[in-house]
């Protein structure tokens, strides 16, 4: 099956070919399941290289397909990898997108773009799949542009809207910033070793010293590109905006895919960030003001995927922090989990939608747990492991990543825990306010509540399996069972291992533990006497004051954007059009222009069409050619 490894980014590309070009040619049910059933083909084949990876502990699969750049004495092939991380996130991508597939058949199938859209979604994933298998950065950076591309195409998917192409630019140009960083991280990896294929480069920089200037200026510069691409502070804002996609793409980027790309780079770098300690002491700074002003903001945001977009932001910076205290497999393995229940919340939160004739609104939802009773089910999953509630998913991942920030650092763990308890308190506000209470839409609305089709409920139901079990692939040692993805995960991260940096006490799982029920207990007792016993219904915008204003207007980040980059970038540009272009280089352009016409007018004159002018004009410059023939 190893052999078939080309076959796993091919076949959503075929599906791409397919759909792009024969676009409304195609029955509208066809397009959907071939896009879907080219993804599931590809998790097959990923599942399989897994098997065989997890019966041998050694094997890798690498394919060299070609040369595929060669200048002077470097040389770069073309060629996919594929290791014990990488079938991870293959597996992931693959699977997780193939159910966003199938749920997108339901959800989008009055869009007279339908088959676009399938494009756009398999080239997405094969753009994504690209990133996770090259044997080297460049063409993980092939991937990382290829992904950028497919998020701008699919955010303003409905592209008639202005704001939702807004929304796309925005992606768009804040993840170039990102990108910019880690273009020069790879120039100073091929200047610092000579080349970019991932196996020279690590085994070259185990014999560097710690904290060397170079490997700490390549960490940062790459992990400029995870910060962009990742959404972290500064440069997240493009998130939450990039809602104005379809809900599935929102699903399918923001929990299983593009987001996570930078922490699969760190991962996949983690030599690198071993020898670097102040660069990951910058990565977890960096993560724990993400997840706390992200959690910060989802207390006060009302429409339903903005809160869920800000919460993957703290999740993302949840990860990010267990990056930069050295905690590589936990990271992934919050990857893992929040794919399962963020993609869950996402797609439910479609099901809302779809229900509620494309309202987002939370303050015009409430009761809607009768009428959409498989959708109430599997969200409040959703929020269970979020909320880090045992035995979710989202418990044990977050478990791991505070009690290994509590041994790096007990500020680290005091702001992530009350983090943590912040997005338990505005995940039961989404979901009380949402399925709870009374129905505060409009009539409309109430008589065509209905539940999604089974092309949409299904893969909430598998979904919610996943958010279920699928943290019992991590257990704490308090269980004494296996870390079954760590142990996995041990070839990859070795070298970073052996500078092993201690574990918690089991007192302090049992505490931890206790606590978070304690605490969760709390959550849900006051969010539910708040927003449904006593009915309080958030207020609007222009109402709020104080500190619940500056919230809801997400710390005013963008508007001081607006004034710090956009407007002094629109003066500079007006100035540079008005004065540079048109009143310095358009007059120069123009000023050969007007020679030309001046020197046409003047000899203009000679070419008068009289014969008699001609001949005289002949009869001159034969004289002058013998008077000049004589005198010479």
């Amino acid at each position: 099956m190893n052999n078939l490894l080309w076959l796993i980014p091919v076949l959503p590309l075929a599906g791409f070919l397919i759909n792009g070009l024969a676009n409304k040619r195609l029955p509208v049910n066809v397009s959907g399941w071939i896009a879907s059933l080219t993804v599931f083909g590809s998790f097959v084949i990923s599942l399989n290289l897994f098997v065989q990876l997890t019966q041998s502990p050694d094997a890798v699969f690498q394919a060299d397909y070609f040369q595929w750049l060669k200048a002077g004495a470097f040389e770069l092939n073309f060629g996919f990898l594929v290791d014990r991380l990488s079938v991870i996130m293959l597996l992931v991508i693959t699977g997780v997108g193939f159910l966003i597939h199938v749920y997108s058949i339901g959800y989008m199938h009055n869009e007279p773009d339908y088959a676009r859209y399938f494009a756009y979604l398999n080239l997405f994933v094969f753009f994504m799949l690209l990133l996770v298998l090259g044997s080297s950065y460049v063409l993980m950076f092939v991937g990382w542009e290829g992904v950028g591309l497919c998020s701008y195409l699919l955010i303003g998917f409905w592209f008639k809207n202005n704001n939702y192409n807004d929304a796309a630019k925005k992606a768009f140009i804040m993840n170039r910033v990102g990108d910019l960083g880690f273009l020069l991280g790879m120039f100073l990896i091929f200047q610092t070793f000579g080349s970019l294929d991932y196996k020279t480069v690590f085994s070259g920089a185990m014999l560097m010293k710690f904290d060397e200037p170079v490997i700490t200026a390549i960490t940062l510069l790459l992990f400029v590109g995870a910060i962009g691409k990742s959404a972290q502070l500064p440069l997240y804002t493009w998130l939450p905006d990039a809602m104005a996609g379809p809900t599935p793409v929102s699903a399918l980027i923001h929990a299983a895919t593009m987001v996570t790309a930078g922490i699969y780079m760190v991962v996949r770098s983690n030599v690198l960030y071993v020898m670097a300690p102040f660069s990951s002491e910058i990565i977890a700074i960096i993560g724990l003001a993400t997840a706390f002003v992200a959690a910060l903001i989802g207390l006060k945001q009302t429409d339903i995927k903005k809160v869920l977009a800000y919460s993957t932001v703290s999740q993302l910076g949840f990860m990010v922090v267990a990056l930069g205290v050295g905690a590589y497999t936990t990271a992934l393995f919050h990857v893992v989990t929040h794919a399962f229940f963020k993609a869950l919340l996402f797609l439910g939160a479609g099901s809302v939608i779809h229900a509620m004739g494309g309202e987002q609104d939370i303050r015009k939802m409430g009761a809607l747990k009768k009428a959409l009773p498989v959708t109430h089910l599997t969200f409040l999953i959703g929020t269970l492991a979020i909320a880090g509630a045992p035995p979710f998913a989202g418990f044990f991942s977050k478990d791991e990543i505070l009690a290994k920030s509590f041994v790096h650092s007990p500020f680290i763990f005091a702001v992530l825990a009350i983090t943590a308890v912040l997005t338990a308190v505005y995940m039961f506000r989404l979901y009380f306010l949402t399925f709870h209470g009374a129905f505060r839409g409009s009539k409309h609305q109430h008589d065509h509540l209905h539940e999604s089709p089974v092309s949409m409920t299904v893969p909430l139901i598998l979904l919610a399996v996943l958010s279920t079990v699928g943290g019992f692939v991590g257990l704490p040692e308090i269980f004494h069972a296996p870390h079954l993805l760590n142990d996995f995960l041990q070839p990859i991260v070795a070298f970073a291992n052996s500078y092993h940096f201690g574990e918690v006490s089991h007192t302090f799982e049992y505490v931890l533990i206790g606590s978070t029920l304690v605490i969760l207990a709390v959550v849900i007792y006051g969010t539910y006497n708040k927003y449904v016993t006593h009915a309080h219904v958030p207020q609007e915008e222009t109402q709020l004051n104080g500190l619940q204003k500056v919230l809801a207007n997400k710390f005013y980040i963008d508007e001081f954007y607006d004034a710090v980059i956009t407007k002094p970038m629109n003066v500079l540009s007006k100035f540079s059009y008005e004065w540079i272009e048109k009143g310095f280089i358009d007059r120069i352009v123009n000023s050969f222009g007007q020679m030309t016409n001046g020197a046409a007018g003047l000899l203009k004159f000679t070419q008068s069409g009289h014969l008699g002018i001609y001949l005289f004009g002949m009869v001159i410059a034969i004289i002058v050619l013998l008077v000049f023939k004589l005198v010479i």
